[in-house]
């Protein structure tokens, strides 16, 4: 298929847009390398007819086709399977010539591992959006005053369950384990958040294609969907795996309603039950969030002041900017936007303003109250 085809013009214009967000987010170059891949691939190799003769929409979050091709490169950088591409890759100072050079010799050369990489959409477990998500699970903490069950929808390698174990430093203030090597410290604006002591019983989450932390394999592909010009990222990420590999896998490999339809089946008397995800939501198809809304709704209808229920969400609204942060509560049924974050967790804005919470017809104000 040539590269003059409408397909071929929605994949460059795919990979003009993803240069745009990774300006956006903080990675000119994997902003270069976007741009260079529009400009300048052709179908003179197999990756290049692939690429642009993609069957699917390229602009569409599931084929995300731009970050499934950075992906398979930094792969061969991060795998050392590729000295020259390594090269011209950062923290090595490049220039458009000799990296472009160094992708097109790598296609040619690395032909069956790019191609083998572009079958998986990408997968990512940003773990800032822990801070994100954190203000949240302590207000349920201070509603509630019981231990906590959690249920991550879209989980990846489950990084985000541990949120508990990190060390953060909040508007000045810290909060979390101390000697943990995963230290987040977000651009905070807006009300400190209600900093408390938690308790969590059970800790679990699900993903069609979850990734073992303990595995090298599974650690390589998603270390590899991390912007190569963003250490930051990526050594944090490594932390994370090991920490969540020496606690073991809690990620199961399920279709996401037919797990909260196991999970929220049971009532647990005593503990508050918090059901999450963050940037996940919105892959899931629409049928499946449909009825992903009737259950959690369902749920909640049958929670009670002893076994109460949460869903806390960090997902895209269409508003700028970054994603919208909001928590509802049960038996109340109470829903308020508490917020909002960068979609890498960059920084944080918390809601200033107070929400009134209802428990059992009493009002709980919490959000800008310590």
């Amino acid at each position: 298929m040539s590269d003059a085809t409408p397909a071929g013009t929605r994949v460059r214009d795919a990979f003009r847009d993803q240069a745009r967000s990774c300006d956006e987010l903080g990675s000119p170059f994997t902003a270069r390398l976007c741009r260079l891949v529009a400009d300048r691939l052709a179908t003179g190799s197999k990756v290049g007819t692939h690429v642009l003769g993609w069957h699917g929409d390229p602009t569409s979050k599931g084929d995300s086709v731009p970050l499934r091709l950075a992906g398979a490169l930094h792969a061969l950088v991060l795998s050392g399977r590729d000295e020259e591409l390594e090269a011209s890759y950062p923290p090595n100072r490049y220039d458009d010539e000799a990296l472009w050079q160094a992708i097109t010799r790598a296609m040619e050369q690395q032909a069956g591992f790019i191609l083998d990489r572009l079958i998986s959409a990408p997968q990512t477990n940003e773990v800032r959006r822990s801070a994100a998500l954190l203000p949240g699970f302590l207000t349920v903490a201070q509603l509630f005053g019981k231990p906590r069950l959690l249920s991550e929808v879209g989980a990846s390698a489950g990084l985000n369950l541990h949120w508990d174990r990190y060390r953060y430093a909040l508007a000045g203030n810290h909060w979390g384990n101390e000697a943990s090597a995963v230290a987040i410290a977000p651009e905070w604006s807006g009300a400190r958040p209600p900093l408390r002591n938690v308790e969590i019983i059970d800790r679990a989450g699900c993903d069609l294609n979850p990734i073992d932390p303990s595995d090298s394999e599974d650690r390589l592909r998603l270390l590899s969907y991390v912007w190569a010009d963003q250490q930051d990222r990526i050594d944090r990420t490594r932390q994370a795996l090991e920490l969540a590999a020496f606690h073991g896998s809690l990620v199961e490999r399920a279709d996401a309603i037919d797990w909260l339809r196991m999970r929220l089946s049971i009532a647990h008397s005593g503990a508050a039950h918090v059901v999450y995800h963050s940037i996940a939501w919105q892959y899931l198809p629409q049928i499946a969030r449909n009825a992903g809304e009737a259950l959690i709704s369902a749920a909640g209808a049958a929670a009670t002041s002893e076994a109460p229920l949460a869903r806390l969400q960090m997902e895209a609204d269409g508003q700028a900017p970054g994603a919208a942060l909001s928590l509802q509560i049960w038996p109340s049924g109470d829903k308020h936007l508490v917020g909002r974050a960068d979609f890498h967790g960059r920084w944080v804005a918390w809601q200033d303003g107070r929400h009134d919470f209802r428990d059992n017809g009493e009002v709980i104000r919490t959000l800008s109250r310590v």
